[in-house]
């Protein structure tokens, strides 16, 4: 197999049923979902699989999804196949809630870092931030974009953040309180939420 094929050497890629310029929205999004990949792959090397098997099995089977979620954003075919399923949310569901009951409860905002794989994870939060972001723009120009993605992103950024305290939690460092914030939480949640 030859890794290079020059076909992207004028600045245009192969999508799932088409061709578009390397910086289209929609590469940027699914870019961005392989960037969030990235971070998740390195927050696994850094997690100990005697403490962590649980996670770390979570998120290998995150990254088929990110995967998924990748190549459901870079399918414009008529015949539309999508790989990312509802049930992938409503699991990133229940691992929050079990997460938010495992580590300490929160009252205020909290500083990225703590432990080498909680900050890890917490830059896969924000890049799966940018990356909900980027799939919001391509809705507006594509309203066939699947939705589901946005949804999956969206959650999977709630994990992330409630996964990163458990992460320190379970090696014993205490998360860093931002010193100016208010108290914004109320039993887990924030106090904006019904």
């Amino acid at each position: 197999m030859r890794l290079y094929t020059r076909t992207g050497d004028k600045g245009k890629t192969s999508i799932i049923g088409g061709r578009v310029d390397k910086d289209d929205i929609r590469v940027e999004a699914y870019g961005t979902v392989d960037e969030v990949n990235c971070f998740v792959g390195q927050a696994v090397t850094e997690l100990d699989p005697g403490v962590f098997k649980d996670v770390i099995d979570d998120l290998e089977k995150i990254q088929h999804e990110l995967f998924d979620c990748g190549g459901d954003l870079a399918n414009v075919s008529e015949k539309r196949e999508l790989k990312l399923q509802k049930e992938s949310i409503d699991y990133l569901e229940k691992k929050i809630d079990e997460y938010i009951q495992e580590a300490p409860e929160l009252e205020r905002f909290i500083l990225p870092g703590g432990t080498k794989p909680a900050a890890s994870i917490h830059i896969a939060r924000t890049v799966t931030r940018r990356a909900e972001r980027l799939v919001v723009s391509l809705l507006k120009a594509d309203p066939k974009t699947p939705e589901l993605s946005l949804q999956f992103l969206n959650r999977l950024s709630d994990y992330f953040f409630a996964l990163a305290r458990v992460v320190n939690f379970r090696l014993n460092v205490k998360d860093v309180e931002y010193v100016r914030s208010a108290k914004v939480f109320r039993d887990g949640k924030r106090k904006d939420e019904k």
